[in-house]
Parts: structure tokens; sequence; C-alpha cells
């Protein structure tokens, strides 16, 4: 029992850290981007801001939509079927979800172009704008569906390397789309915003091709493994898809969670505002802007730490689940948490902590927007956990508790959002949003315990020993940033870069230096810590 969790928690590690890394790169790459793209869309970069961000929350809920929580069932079913040695249904159910998920992307492609004069309704009126933009947006939702499938497929075998490949060779062939047609639209040619901000959207269909090749690459050299592992007669087709269609509904919603929290965000705030103050046009984009795109870029930075995470728990726990191994699910859930705070709570106090450097870097010092990003990156704790918790509950076949508490979360949200816009203007959604997240994962986080009764003793000491070194973090690298902003008197773009990068530094030399003095992770991440500690000659 005991080597089983130990290589469950070394798996969690491993694929945890492809993840991760995938993630960031492919996060850190759609960030620095802006960057550049801001600098080129020029007076039109707020408008640009707040329509990029209303059409990607229309395309990311259609892409959840269209791939109908299959992916993330695939992988967990996958893992199912290898723990009871059934390598042919593993094989014969990734065939059969790839080619229903051909099928939903065509159809969802055909439903976004459709529904494009709806959807692009803001204030009672379309928008014209949003029509170029939603319809670059169709092209991407024919291949993402079936690209995913073969990263859920990898995943069920604990394979993370592929998906988190995929991921940022995906990113690195949008960003350069994006930039290159961005340069050549406002810089040389007409200089359309809107065309600008359609030829940037249209790159998540270039990412999407090449993710796609490797992927088919991928499979097609580890193809004959694959057949050779399924001796055994495979389950029914009618079985597979039944059992996968069952899994998929809680992840369709689960997985919509932040989006749809975005989406509300998207149509009540400008109506609220509007009701609330007298507002131009260019005050609404700018106020959408700034928590809906210009802090919500950097901040998903940190919530895919998370989603790393889950995407590695997911196949993890089903497999333990299926062994009705009970203190194995209890270990991997404790090891889940350790890890999650080890991660996020540095990632998201150190965010706050440069949030000046870091959004000046991007856009401008602008005081507003550096406030919403700090505010903004404690929200990302509680997105973060909500992640991790509901693919926790989803890999145990808690489906239907884990979308009654997201609904009760969000129905927090809906009632909170109208008084705070009039009480916090443009804090109101994101303060919502937190408050609607910590219900939920409240009400996750007990329904877990009460069912395998977690160690909190442990936990808990853990994880406040972890918030401990990071308000110490926070608090080092909050000085440092300020001290630095008023010996350079003020912070400007060419500034902002050395202020980031010794702030950033020196905060993570001192987080760093408290977890292995204090000894945080050593039973989490293995020996190599204390290898780690003996060259530094911390004690």
């Amino acid at each position: 029992m005991v080597i089983a969790d130990n290589q469950a928690q070394k798996a969690l590690v491993t694929g945890s850290a492809w993840m991760t890394a995938g993630s960031i790169f492919s996060r850190v790459l759609g960030a620095i981007y802006v960057i550049p793209w801001y600098l080129w869309m020029g007076h039109a970069a707020a408008a640009g801001n707040a329509l990029f961000a209303r059409g990607y929350n229309i395309y990311s809920l259609f892409l959840i939509i269209s791939t109908a929580g299959i992916p993330s069932a695939v992988s967990k079913q996958v893992a199912h079927y290898l723990a009871g040695d059934d390598y042919a249904s593993a094989k014969k159910l990734f065939r059969r979800s790839l080619a229903l998920m051909i099928g939903l992307g065509v159809i969802s492609a055909a439903a976004l172009w459709g529904l494009t004069p709806l959807l692009a309704m803001q204030n009672g009126h379309v928008d014209g704008r949003m029509i170029p933009v939603l319809h670059a947006l169709v092209w991407p939702l024919l291949l993402i569906p079936p690209m995913s499938i073969f990263r859920g497929y990898f995943q069920g075998f604990a394979e993370m390397a592929p998906s988190a490949i995929s991921q940022l060779l995906e990113q690195l062939a949008r960003v350069v789309y994006m930039l290159g047609s961005t340069y050549l639209i406002m810089r040389v040619g007409s200089g359309d915003y809107v065309q600008a901000v359609a030829h940037s959207t249209f790159g998540a269909f270039v990412g999407a091709v090449m993710a796609l090749i490797y992927l088919i690459v991928v499979y097609w050299h580890r193809h004959d493994e694959f057949v050779e592992l399924a001796t055994a007669p495979a389950a029914p087709t009618k079985t597979l898809l039944k059992e996968v269609l069952q899994q998929s509904l809680p992840f369709i919603i689960l997985d919509a969670g932040t989006v749809l929290y975005q989406f509300f965000d998207q149509y009540s705030f400008p109506e609220f505002l509007q009701h609330f103050f007298i507002v131009s046009q260019p005050q609404q984009e700018y106020l959408y802007g700034l928590f809906a795109f210009n802090t919500n870029k950097l901040v998903m930075i940190v919530v895919s730490l998370a989603s790393a995470m889950a995407v590695t728990a997911i196949p993890l726990l089903a497999a333990a689940y299926t062994r009705h191994d009970r203190q194995g699910v209890a270990a991997q859930i404790e090891n889940i948490l350790r890890l999650f705070f080890l991660v996020m709570w540095p990632s998201a106090l150190g965010m706050a902590a440069v949030a000046r450097p870091l959004y000046t870097l991007f856009y401008v010092d602008d005081p507003l927007g550096e406030s919403m990003l700090r505010f903004n990156a404690y929200v990302a704790i509680l997105m973060g956990l909500f992640t991790v918790l509901a693919a926790v509950m989803q890999g145990l076949y808690q489906n239907r508790q884990a979308i009654k508490y997201f609904l009760i979360g969000f129905g927090v949200k809906i009632c909170l959002q109208f008084p705070l816009v009039y009480w916090t203007v443009g804090f109101g959604p994101l303060i919502a949003t937190m408050i609607g997240m910590a219900v939920t994962v409240g009400l996750m986080l007990g329904a877990l315990d009460r069912q395998y009764d977690l160690d909190w003793s442990r936990i808990g000491k853990e994880v406040t020993q972890l918030l401990l070194a990071s308000l110490v973090m926070y608090a080092v690298t909050a000085l440092v940033v300020a001290g630095l902003a008023a010996w350079l008197g003020g912070m400007r773009k060419l500034t902002a870069v050395p202020v980031l990068l010794i702030g950033a530094g020196i905060g993570a030399g001192v987080y760093s230096y408290l977890v292995l003095h204090w000894r945080l992770a050593d039973d989490l991440l293995g020996s190599r810590i204390a290898g780690i500690r003996k060259r530094l000659r911390i004690r």
C-alpha cells in the first residue's frame, strides 16, 4: 500500500511538473505578446482589448460546449480501463470519441456562425465590430475538439508530456501569427483595429493546426505499442460511449465554471454600470477591459498552475477509486492540496507584490489597473482551488455534488453582482466572483472531508506554514519594489523590467529559502529536496 501511494505521489508530482511547465510557458507566451500588441494597437488599444475579451469569452464557452466535457471524461475512463488491464476498451474508446468530436466540432462551428448576430448584441443593439471577430473564431472550433481527444487519451495513460508540448507549440504558432498580422495591419496597412483583432483571434486556428499535427505524429509513433497492449476483446461501442457521455456532462459545467463567471460579467457589467452611472462607451470599455482582459490575462498564468494539477489528478484518482483504495484516495487528495498551496500561495502573493511593475510593463503605469491586478491575484487562489477540487470530485465520480456546489456559488455571485457594482464599480465583478468561489470551495472541501476523513491537522499545519513563508516573501518583495520605484522616480516600461526582475528574484529566493529551511516540501517532493538543501548549506 505504501509503495502504491508513493508511486501515485510521484506520478502526481511528475505529471504536474510536465503540465505546469507546458501551461506556464503557454500562458507566459500568451501574456508577453500583449506588450508589442498593445503598443502597435496605439490609440485603439483599450477598445481592442475589450473587443478581444468579449469575443474570446464567447468562443471559450462554445469551445467547452463543443468538446462536451468528453476529453476529460476520456482521460478518466481510459485510466479506469487501464487500472483493470482493459487496454482494448481504452483504445476503442479513443477512436469512437475522436469520430464523435469531429462531428461536434462541425456542429459547434456552424452554431457560432449562425448565432453571431445575437451574440454580438451589446446594450440592446448589434455591435458590428463583433461580427468579424466571432467569424474568425469559428475555424478553431473545427480542430480543437478532436485535438483535445488526443490529449485526453495520453493523459489517461498518465503521459503528460505530449499534452504539455502540444500546448506550447499551439501557443507559439498562435502568438507568431497574432503579432505578425497585427503589425502588418496597424503599422503597415490600413490601421483598422477591428480587422487586427479579428486576425488576432484567428491565430487560435493556426495554433490548433500546429498542435494537432504534433499530437498525430506522436500517436502514430506510439501506435504499435498501444496495439500490442490491447489483447483482450474490447467492450461494446454502445457501452463505451454511454459511459463517457455520462461522465462528460459534469465536465461541461465544471470546466466552464470560470468561463461562465466571465460570460455573466460580459453581459451584466455594462448594463449594471449604465444603470447606476453616466458613462461613455470608452469609459465602459476601459473599466471592462481592466478586469476582463488586462488583469485576467496575467492572472490566468497563476490559475493555469491549478489547471495543470487538475489534469494530472483526474486519472490518478479514478484509478485509485477503481481499486477501491479509500486510504489511497485520501492520501492523493491531501497531496493535491499540499502541492496546490506550495505553488499557489507564492505565485498569487508574488504577483500581487510586483503588480505595479508587471502592469506597467504590459500596459501603462495605471494605479487603478495595478490595484485591480493585485486584487485579482487574490481571487486567483480561489479560482485555482475551485479548478482543482472540481477535478478531484469528478475523478471520484461525485459529479452531482460538484455541479450542485458550483451552481450554489454561481447563484451567490449573480445575487451579489448588482449591489457590488454600485458600491465598488469595476471591482464589483471580482468581489462577487471571490465570494461565489469561496462558497463553492467551502462546500467541496466539506464534502470530501466527510467522505474520506482527511487529516486536517497535517494539511492545516503545512498550509499555514506555506502561507507564512509566502507572506514574508510578499512583504520583502513589496518593500523592494516600492523602494526601487521611489529611487527611480516613478515607473515606466523601461524601468519596470529591472524592478520586476529584481523584486521577483528576491521574492523567489526568500520563499525558496524558507521552504527549504522549514522543510515544508520534503515529504511531498522526496529526497532531492534534501540534496538541494545540502548543496546550498541550509540547515
